[in-house]
């Protein structure tokens, strides 16, 4: 809805409701939805519209969104794109070149229509870059963490992952029928324990760098100890710390120094890298093996070339540019303490991902309409996807951002979260 037609905050809306009570339908036809659904999504128009904006301008620090059915510019945290790279003119530039040359499409699965070179030479450049002997390209991250774990793993083997591990490992691990274990986050004792129910099976521990809710990093060197006294394989998913973190990029395991103790590293293009995608790295007969088994790389179309190129191009740039990196963690530990300062809790976060907590659903939809209109895009995080008392806005900060554009945002967070803070308090 927009304009005049919006319900606004004081609607039917039943906030105690969320979408973790949708789940299930009785309607004897699958495509009805549960009972009271559709009422619930209408009455919450005026909540959803801070979901899925159209975007008018490309994901920078500041960008241009359609609010209220008009054209509004807003400080961008809401972006993965955390050195920069999706709108650098070089990798626009090397995308367009192999526009030309390849065309918009690969149109047809590797395995049976093939690969340009591009593709090759990106699949050389991760696995050099990481320093394993092989990697693979998936044409989605989601697809990539699903085909890898449900092409490893089978019926008698055990997947053992954090409990708040994301989605595409999880349904991952479900596809391929194993075995699924949780420990509680970054707790070594209940790793232990997990590991210890589940002797004398094949088993994966699952982590990840950095995780994408919390911003916190895996506790890698405990979690990996207990993992090698049991024998398990260590499989970890670098999505959001792969080229932001570590000296030269490798992601959060090159960061705590953990790189040989992890066979196989997962991670995406779609964050740091600024494009689409994702991969998997790792020994070449493991790789071989999932060529063939990892469902979601032999039954999908390849990486469109123009964006293998890109990020060919963005892997150049953040490893010959260090400061890329050297200013986002700056502009991290800046805005996290600045927001610290003005009593808003960021939880565990110890990145450039940050949870801005006020733990309430309707005060949370009505601060986002309040920041929105103030030119602040930040994410709200509902439960299912949080506890509940822990539901927040996500702020991601990038490389791009200036001093002025944090400055800014802290003030108008200042004028608006921080009043409900004080009132909660």
């Amino acid at each position: 809805m927009r304009g005049d037609a919006r319900p606004g905050p004081d609607s039917d809306f039943d906030a105690r409701l969320s979408l973790g009570d949708f789940v299930v339908g009785q309607s004897d036809d699958p495509l009805t939805p549960p009972a009271g659904f559709t009422e619930w999504r209408e009455a919450g128009a005026w909540e959803a519209e801070l979901y899925e904006p159209n975007m008018l301008a490309s994901a920078d620090a500041r960008t241009q969104i359609e609010y209220d059915g008009k054209v509004h510019p807003v400080i961008n945290l809401c972006s993965y794109n955390y050195l920069g790279l999706a709108n650098h003119p070089e990798i626009v530039a090397a995308a367009i070149e192999a526009l030309r040359k390849y065309g918009v499409g690969a149109c047809g699965s590797p395995t049976l229509s093939g690969m340009t070179d591009l593709h090759r030479k990106l699949e050389r450049a991760v696995a050099q870059f990481l320093g394993r002997e092989d990697a693979i390209l998936f044409n989605s991250g989601f697809g990539g963490a699903l085909g890898t774990i449900s092409g490893l793993l089978r019926k008698a083997d055990v997947a053992i992952m954090d409990d708040r591990s994301h989605l595409s490992l999880r349904d991952g691990a479900v596809l391929s029928r194993c075995r699924i274990d949780r420990f509680e986050h970054n707790d070594p004792e209940s790793l232990d324990e997990a590991l210890r129910r589940r002797h004398g099976k094949r088993r994966l521990v699952i982590v990840e760098g950095i995780y994408s809710m919390d911003g916190d990093f895996a506790s890698l060197d405990q979690l990996l100890t207990v993992s090698e006294e049991h024998g398990a394989t260590v499989m970890i998913d670098e999505a959001h710390s792969m080229l932001a973190c570590g000296e030269n990029g490798r992601g959060a395991a090159e960061q705590f120094n953990a790189e040989s103790r992890i066979p196989l590293i997962y991670g995406t293009f779609s964050k740091a890298f600024g494009a689409l995608g994702g991969f998997i790295a790792g020994p070449q007969e493991t790789m071989d093996y999932l060529r063939l088994y990892a469902h979601s790389y032999v039954y999908s179309c390849a990486l469109p070339p123009a964006v293998v190129a890109a990020i060919l191009k963005g892997l150049e740039i953040a490893t010959s540019e260090p400061e890329l990196r050297e200013r986002l963690w700056e502009n991290a530990s800046y805005f996290r303490a600045q927001m610290n300062a003005l009593g808003i809790d960021t939880g565990a976060s110890t990145t450039y991902i940050m949870p801005l907590i006020v733990g309430d659903r309707s005060r949370m939809y009505r601060l986002g309409h309040e920041l929105r209109r103030r030119g602040l895009w930040v994410a709200p995080v509902d439960y299912p996807a949080v506890p509940e008392d822990r539901i927040c806005f996500r702020a991601c900060v990038t490389a791009n951002h200036t001093r002025a554009d944090l400055d800014e945002a802290l003030n108008i967070l200042d004028d608006t979260l921080v009043p409900h803070l004080l009132q909660k308090a």
